[in-house]
């Protein structure tokens, strides 16, 4: 049986010194990664992709389930999500909503990652 050698305790002070300060703030944080869960599907991907070349006026929801080839109650959910964080705008007219980005809001997803 081999033993392994005991290791002594470190003593450099210069291992344990602190990291520095966090970019982001624990809330922060929270509600970035809400952002990011959303983004983290194919379909929402390919509903902002379809939603900013049609900026900039609203897409209605009714329009969005051709290109994805997905029901309209699964096109709704995933609007859904992706409004919750943050990154869209709906408007209701009549019995149909229509969607559109919130200005400036894929910046600040990638501004958040380039500050990383």
């Amino acid at each position: 049986m081999k033993l392994l050698p005991v290791l002594e305790p470190v003593t450099d002070e210069s291992c344990c010194v602190p990291a520095g300060a966090p970019v982001l703030g624990a809330d922060e944080a929270r509600q970035q990664a809400v952002v990011f869960k959303a983004l983290a599907d194919p379909n929402r991907l390919r509903l902002l992709s379809i939603l900013k070349a049609a900026s900039p006026g609203a897409t209605c929801v009714c329009d969005l389930t051709e290109p994805l080839d997905l029901s309209q109650p699964t096109v709704s959910h995933h609007l859904k999500i992706l409004l919750e964080a943050g990154l869209l705008h709906r408007e209701k007219r009549g019995t149909w909503a229509y969607f559109s980005l919130i200005p400036g809001a894929l910046d600040n997803v990638a501004g958040v990652l380039a500050d990383l």
